[in-house]
């Protein structure tokens, strides 16, 4: 039977791993970018200080390798069917601790702790699937995760101490050390002044996460009331079987429903721009018509890179001008597709201060690897290279953005290098050339000025000619040519 149990635990976390990886796999990627993890002591210990911090800092370790959405799928795989072994095990813990006075003690080998296992063997996947709804929100975190599994071993551990005055001591102890490790995961507030809050957002209340934690308590106490109608021995495999599946099928169900593919659609044009995967975006544009602001964005950045904007802008879903430079949001997410086409086009100070921006918008005050990543690079492409050099030295100190930072950091001064560079000599030579006030939008004059600075600059023509398409100013294209073709 025990060997059954672990099949299904198996079964289990290569279902989880397939989900996040295949189905989910860029809300992963969202979160490894809203993240900076440092190796550094100071880093270490602002984090660990706070009540939850030791469960934050273990999530945020964790989230750096969700860079490689297949890791962290299996990441989180490992984690949530840890929490359903130590789950399990609290369902089949002794009924009575063991006493110092030689109290009677129920053991798991009797007949009615083997009728326990199978009559509550489907509840010990409860909070794994109420973690597994948590972590469908892309802004959950998964220092939240680790806070479950902690309190888990805690109340594992004290189902199998002695009853007697060490073990009420004890009790006082790890109550103490436990609100260190997870912080205020029981208390019902918002959590920033108590501690780790383990939502991205301070005003939303973790309720799955709650939930989750309640069931560790809960599990042990229903095994106690219902000890006495679990059924005939017999019958406790068959029960296991079935309340199994059950849970399964309400798993499959709850996950399907709650799964916001809608959002992974949209998190996966970004992650296309970020890494500049041109004809992956034109592919899947091809399949499927974005509607959406981002994917409308990345759509038209992609065609514009391989010298199509102009005689296909038409054959795509547009969404007027907030499909080809929208105006920049206060959120943390949409301007990054955008910045990336303002740093495409040689806009370099508005693609800078754009990511700046979306990075000061994290609402938890996170720094993001991928927006010190792009800072370094418009400093460097400006000639600021002390900025460019405290940006680069930050990223040394991570795990996967260590590489690119030392191959980096020999460009700073090196004129000729940059000069030579494919990327940051091209971008440098595209930029304007003269300093003007930049409003909050995008107008055709801006970009006129750029394609002007430097008429090789197609990225930028395509950009200003696709502007007087989509507002319908024939004029305004008609004195473009105009300018063009004068001698």
């Amino acid at each position: 039977m025990r060997n059954l149990h672990f099949l299904y635990t198996l079964l289990f976390g290569v279902a989880v791993l397939l989900f996040f990886g295949l189905a989910y796999p860029h809300h992963l990627h969202y979160q490894e970018q809203f993240q900076l993890f440092l190796f550094d002591n100071n880093y270490v210990w602002d984090i660990v200080k706070r009540p939850g911090g030791v469960a934050d800092l273990l999530g945020r370790f964790c989230t750096q390798f969700f860079l490689y959405a297949w890791v962290g799928a299996a990441i989180i795989a490992v984690l949530l069917s840890a929490v359903q072994l130590l789950t399990l095990r609290l369902v089949v813990s002794p009924l009575q601790p063991p006493s110092t006075g030689g109290g009677r003690r129920l053991d798991n080998s009797s007949p009615c702790g083997g009728r326990l296992v199978g009559a509550f063997y489907g509840l010990s996947f409860v909070p794994s699937l109420l973690l597994w709804l948590f972590l469908l929100d892309e802004n959950a975190l998964l220092g939240g995760v680790w806070a479950v599994l902690f309190t888990l071993h805690v109340v594992g551990m004290f189902l199998h101490r002695p009853v007697g005055w060490l073990r009420r001591s004890q009790l006082v102890v790890a109550i103490v050390l436990l609100y260190w490790l997870v912080g205020p995961l029981w208390v019902p507030a918002d959590g920033m002044t108590l501690g780790t809050h383990y939502h991205r957002y301070p005003t939303v209340t973790p309720w799955l996460l709650w939930a989750a934690s309640l069931f560790v308590v809960v599990v042990p106490l229903a095994v106690r009331a219902c000890r006495r109608w679990t059924g005939a021995a017999p019958f406790s495999s068959l029960i296991s079987h079935l309340s199994f599946l059950f849970v399964a099928v309400v798993m499959g169900v709850l996950v399907w429903k709650n799964a916001n593919m809608k959002a992974e659609r949209v998190m996966g044009y970004d992650f296309m721009a970020r890494y500049q995967q041109w004809n992956r975006i034109l592919e899947t544009v091809n399949r499927e018509k974005p509607n959406n602001q981002i994917g409308v964005t990345v759509q038209n950045l992609a065609l514009a890179m391989h010298g199509l904007l102009v005689d296909h802008l038409f054959d795509y879903n547009q969404n007027g001008l907030l499909g080809l430079l929208p105006d920049v949001g206060t959120d943390a997410t949409s301007p990054l597709p955008t910045a990336e086409a303002f740093y495409q086009l040689g806009m370099t100070s508005v693609a800078q201060r754009t990511v700046f921006e979306a990075q000061e918008a994290i609402l938890d005050f996170q720094k993001s690897g991928r927006c010190y990543k792009r800072l370094a690079q418009t400093y460097l492409i400006q000639g600021d290279y002390a900025v460019a050099r405290k940006y680069l030295a930050a990223l040394q100190k991570t795990l996967f953005y260590r590489a690119w930072a030392n191959e980096t950091l020999p460009l700073l001064g090196d004129e000729a290098a940059i000069a030579k560079h494919p990327e940051y000599g091209r971008l440098r030579q595209m930029g304007y050339k003269e300093d003007f006030y930049f409003g909050d939008h995008v107008t055709a004059d801006m970009l006129e000025r750029l394609y002007f600075s430097n008429t090789d600059n197609r990225l930028a023509f395509q950009y200003l000619v696709a502007y007087y398409m989509l507002t319908g100013d024939r004029d305004g294209y008609t004195k473009l040519l105009q300018k063009i073709q004068k001698p």
